[in-house]
């Protein structure tokens, strides 16, 4: 599917005059997270009338800015809230923390943002609990010196309790009976594991048979929503939430989440068929950052390394945490492009290279006397242990900040886009240049 011509809109973002024609777009991360989904997605959201997560959980922070740059930190909420317009649907892949879904209402709410019957929640989603991220720290601690890095909020153990069949979900709330006794049960499977967590079942029962109330208007089978809409002609968004090297299945294991944020996962967390899927973009760090433990071949050191970090503000939209930079990893980047189908991508934060004199860009990794250029080692010593093959490229050393056009982007950074895309062989269609709504360029 070839993109449309892109216009300045009403809205003061660089978004098409004409609709992006895919009726299903997805909008997926291609390294590990942050590299700024959450704007592609409020961009694209103008145009769509559903937007959705599928799978992740509280522990994904999209970080994106309305017209007139006031900035909004989301972490369950879709990406697509300020189009007040369009649905926003939590799919029932998501692992949903209760009381911090409304704390981000409410925070929305303080800004202006209204979603009232703008927010549906599946009935399938599988509910995060206090229990669960006491279990994150006390995994996390038994750990020691081989830490994952988890932001300790519960998702991988809501995750196992999934996976071992004894979560509780959204569902489950319509059954205060039977509510109690499973609670009850998770939480003597918890402490059989860790005998010092200390759990009131009976003080989260009296809280969520609150929070059943308030939730009501927002439950319903998205399963069927998301396909009614569809057949009814409905244009459908869908964002990832982290990223495909972070994948259960693909990624850097174990230093990965515990959902698989890769196209997989939007099949199984939505419960859409792939053959509805018409455009599918991966979002792409003009370099890479990762944040935890884990290895990370392309890892810039020293003073460059923190030059280029706080030039980027990178620090986690939940967490904080001072965020892990590197040069861009094409080796990565072409494996990502492979496992998801990518039909186009878009580069961010193009303007954090500003003011370098070169710039790196890892396209191979010599591992066990093989160079590879296009597939990641499945064990993590040998990837720890690779050698990267650079290709330099001359920076440009001038603010593109206020860039808006492809024509009017210094030569050199025309060059080193069009040498990626020459060789991950996917087409980069946006390009960001600054954290604002406007502050895109489209490639012509």
């Amino acid at each position: 599917m070839r993109p449309c011509a892109v216009k300045r809109s009403r809205l003061s973002c660089r978004a098409s005059s004409e609709p992006f024609p895919a009726q299903v777009c997805i909008v997926l991360g291609t390294q590990w997270g942050d590299e700024g989904k959450g704007k592609l997605v409020d961009i694209l959201a103008q145009q769509y009338d559903v937007i959705a997560r599928a799978q992740g959980g509280a522990n994904a922070g999209h970080t994106i800015y309305d017209e007139n740059g006031t900035k909004y930190a989301l972490h369950l909420l879709p990406s697509g809230v300020l189009n007040k317009k369009a649905m926003n649907v939590i799919g029932n892949g998501v692992v949903v923390h209760v009381p911090g879904l409304f704390e981000e209402i409410a925070e929305m709410q303080e800004k202006g943002v209204n979603i009232d019957g703008r927010l549906l929640l599946s009935d399938r989603a599988h509910l995060l609990f206090d229990l669960h991220k006491e279990v994150d720290g006390a995994r996390e601690a038994e750990l020691a010196g081989n830490k994952i890095g988890t932001t300790k909020r519960g998702i991988g153990p809501a995750y196992a309790s999934k996976a071992t069949r004894n979560g509780l979900r959204v569902s489950d709330l319509a059954h205060p009976d039977k509510f109690k006794a499973k609670l009850s049960a998770l939480v003597t499977d918890a402490q059989k594991r860790f005998p010092d967590i200390s759990y009131d079942v009976d003080a989260e029962v009296a809280a969520y048979d609150k929070y059943a109330e308030r939730l009501q208007p927002f439950i319903t089978d998205t399963v069927d929503y998301l396909h009614d809409a569809h057949s009814a002609g409905k244009r459908i968004l869908i964002e990832g939430a982290n990223a495909t090297m972070l994948d259960v299945d693909h990624g850097t294991y174990p230093f990965v989440t515990s959902s698989n944020p890769s196209i997989g996962g939007i099949v199984t967390g939505l419960g859409m068929a792939p053959t509805k899927f018409e455009a599918i973009i991966g979002v792409a760090k003009a370099y890479t950052t990762r944040v935890g433990a884990g290895p990370y071949p392309t890892e810039i050191h020293g003073d460059l390394g923190e030059k280029v970090r706080e030039v980027g503000r990178e620090y986690g939209t939940t967490t904080g945490r001072p965020r892990r930079v590197g040069w861009l990893d094409v080796v990565a980047l072409k494996y990502v492009c492979k496992i998801n189908g990518f039909t186009h991508l878009n580069l961010t934060k193009l303007d954090v290279l500003d003011g370098l004199d070169e710039i790196k860009v890892g396209v191979g990794y010599k591992v066990n006397g093989k160079t590879l250029s296009s597939s990641m080692p499945a064990s993590i010593e040998d990837l720890e242990a690779a050698e990267v093959v650079y290709e330099t490229l001359p920076g440009w050393k001038q603010d593109i900040s206020g860039v808006r056009s492809w024509a009017d982007l210094p030569k050199a950074a025309q060059e080193y886009v069009q040498r990626v895309e020459d060789l991950v062989g996917v087409p980069i269609k946006w390009i960001g240049v600054g954290p604002g709504r406007d502050a895109i360029v489209i490639k012509n």
